[in-house]
């Protein structure tokens, strides 16, 4: 991760300012991808010093977290004297998350929400300590967060702890890619470590972060696949001499969900001009296949379904989630339940379901294309010197291994739960487990559509000189920018590759709306 990249897009987007209220997934993404550089807006900052003068006229009370041992030791009181040195051994207590580190833009995601959730002014943790948060991400500082160890109920507690290590000068992180101890990142960026005060280390891990990061950074590649699988669709739907009449407006009228109604029209708009379909307007054929005439019920299904994603992802990221909480109107500091991770956790779980249908919907596609039985014409697996050549066979076996995967993977991890705190902490939500999942089915669902464009870019060449509609000839030009024609074999895992990374980034579909206009 280079710095100077983070600041060439802060001279083009400009800071992002935090307000604990109006972050959006876009800003998210701006901020774990592209290196957006964070401040507080002063609203936030007048907020959190009134909030943590608030906790101090009232931290003599028994109050949770504050002058209390956590879990199942909130009975023990903890002497003032003691306080600084309970929020350090907490940090330190629960940051043993195990396996893998967390992707770099998921940990970016969460640092950036969980300073946003301490900036709405209900955690009482003081502005010193955020600024020092958001030091941290715009220096280009990653802490080393192990993706195992999160039920997901009084929030991430073992992953935010490891992200807050380094705020005290302890745990590790990277830095410009290299791996280093918290202390000696917070050195070279020129930051000192914080000493944290009454109830600054539960501010610091109390909340759905890690879980809401995932959820964040999905929702958009989801989005983004929603898009592509349409773009897909409607160049097998070229390939496969399919009809279009499946997607008349008027058909999507009678059914009217809001994502079949789209996903009909994206397919019109991109089959707009196509000599290919007109060749055939007239032939005999009745009704093409589910996967081809029902694509937009099933993709408009999805989408729906990410709707409801969507909804939950734009609260939760704008949510006080810390417990207790310290409500400035009321004049109180009061336990409380927001921490747990349930709504997020079947979010995810639903994500990964809307996700994996346009897999698994690609894939039949892909399996007409390169079956000869199936496929309208076209040569064996898409190659005209079939025996010596394999072709595109082996495209089908990935994707449907690809598919197999994400129907494991679909198992809503959100219905499971587990008693942790000795029976205190008595329901979980399982959201970690369910991003993981759900990042997993992302990716491998980025390659099954990656697969389908490739299968359908060879196939509708070999129906030249027809030629397809203006949004499929977009598609297929910019695919060839990343795949070549297969005229021998070769391995083509280099290939599926680049496009899966085109289709996440959002550059393939940037190159079709460049041509035909908005794809929704």
């Amino acid at each position: 991760m280079k710095r100077a990249v983070r600041i060439d897009s802060l001279s083009v987007a400009g800071p992002l300012l935090l307000t604990g209220d109006d972050l959006s997934v876009d800003d998210v993404w701006d901020v774990a991808i592209d290196l957006r550089w964070v401040a507080l807006a002063p609203s936030a900052v007048d907020r959190m010093r009134r909030s943590r003068s608030l906790l101090d006229d009232l931290r003599g009370e028994h109050t949770y977290g504050v002058n209390t041992g956590f879990g199942r030791f909130v009975s023990e009181s903890i002497p003032d004297d003691q306080a600084e040195d309970l929020q350090l051994r907490l940090l330190r207590s629960h940051a043993c998350g195990v396996g893998v580190p967390y992707p770099d833009e998921v940990v970016r995601a969460a640092m950036v929400l969980r300073a946003n959730a301490i900036a709405k002014g209900f955690s009482g943790a003081r502005v010193e300590t955020v600024e020092l948060l958001l030091g941290v991400l715009n220096a280009g500082i990653v802490p080393y967060v192990p993706a195992r160890g999160s039920v997901g109920a009084s929030g991430d507690l073992a992953p935010l702890a490891h992200l807050a290590l380094p705020l005290v000068g302890e745990g590790e992180a990277s830095l410009d890619g290299v791996r280093m101890p918290g202390a000696s990142a917070l050195a070279a960026a020129g930051l000192q470590p914080v000493r944290l005060q009454a109830k600054e280390g539960l501010s610091l891990i109390n909340g759905t972060q890690f879980m809401s990061a995932m959820a964040s950074l999905g929702l958009t590649r989801a989005l983004r696949l929603a898009r592509t699988a349409d773009v897909a669709c409607a160049m097998s739907l070229e390939a496969l001499q399919g009809s279009l009449t499946s997607f008349h407006p008027a058909i999507h009228a009678a059914r009217p969900h809001a994502g079949q109604v789209a996903s009909a029209a994206n397919v019109r708009l991109l089959l707009q001009g196509s000599a290919i379909l007109e060749s055939h307007r007239w032939c005999d054929k009745v009704q093409d296949a589910y996967s081809l005439r029902c694509a937009a019920q099933v993709h408009g299904a999805s989408r729906d379904l990410l709707e409801y994603v969507g909804n939950t992802v734009s609260i939760e990221i704008n949510a006080a989630t810390d417990n207790p909480l310290v409500l400035l109107e009321e004049r109180e500091i009061v336990s409380n339940g927001n921490f747990h991770g349930q709504p997020v956790a079947f979010a995810l779980d639903c994500l990964a379901i809307a996700v994996a249908e346009f897999a698994s919907i690609s894939e039949r596609r892909v399996e007409r294309m390169v079956n000869p039985s199936l496929s309208e014409g076209l040569p064996a697996f898409l190659t005209r010197e079939g025996g010596i050549n394999s072709g595109m066979m082996i495209l089908q076996y990935v994707s449907a291994s690809l598919v197999s995967e994400n129907k494991v993977l679909a198992h809503p991890a959100s219905v499971d739960s587990i008693p942790t705190s000795a029976g205190q902490e008595d329901h979980v939500s399982m959201g970690n487990a369910a991003g993981l999942k759900a990042l997993q089915v992302l990716s491998n669902t980025e390659q099954s559509l990656a697969i389908e464009l490739i299968a359908g870019a060879q196939a509708v060449e070999f129906l030249a000189p027809l030629q397809p509609g203006r949004g499929v000839a977009a598609a297929r030009a910019f695919v060839r920018t990343l795949s070549e024609r297969l005229r021998e074999d070769r391995s083509l895992s280099a290939d599926i590759d680049r496009v899966a990374a085109a289709i996440r980034d959002g550059s393939l579909l940037a190159a079709v709306v460049a041509d035909v206009g908005e794809v929704h």
